[in-house]
């Protein structure tokens, strides 16, 4: 079992990330993301949503984005997301069919 402070170091490294992703790399496409790491933006809020809801809280996909997202995914979208490119696209098949049941 991890420790108060291990859990609280986890936590602020958690808060980085997502400052990280949200405010500092906004730039960086989840499709880039997904096809570099095997994971983005919307695994890190799905995640949220596993972690509430393996400790009995019930939370929506939408509200699990609206959490890590700090918007709406609409907001997000219009904000900061563009067009993923053909070759973006293909290569996230193939990202998309290696990191299925990984995350």
């Amino acid at each position: 079992m991890p420790s108060q402070t291990e859990i609280e170091l986890q936590a602020a490294a958690f808060r980085r990330l997502q400052k990280h992703l949200m405010e500092d790399r906004t730039d960086v496409q989840n499709i880039d993301l997904m096809n570099l790491a095997g994971f983005c933006r919307n695994c890190l809020s799905r995640w949220y949503q596993e972690a509430a809801a393996s400790r009995g809280i019930e939370m929506s996909k939408d509200e699990a984005r609206r959490l890590f997202y700090g918007m709406s995914m609409e907001d997000w979208k219009a904000n900061y997301q563009t067009d993923a490119s053909p070759e973006q696209r293909d290569t996230f098949k193939t990202a998309f069919a290696e990191n299925v049941g990984k995350g």
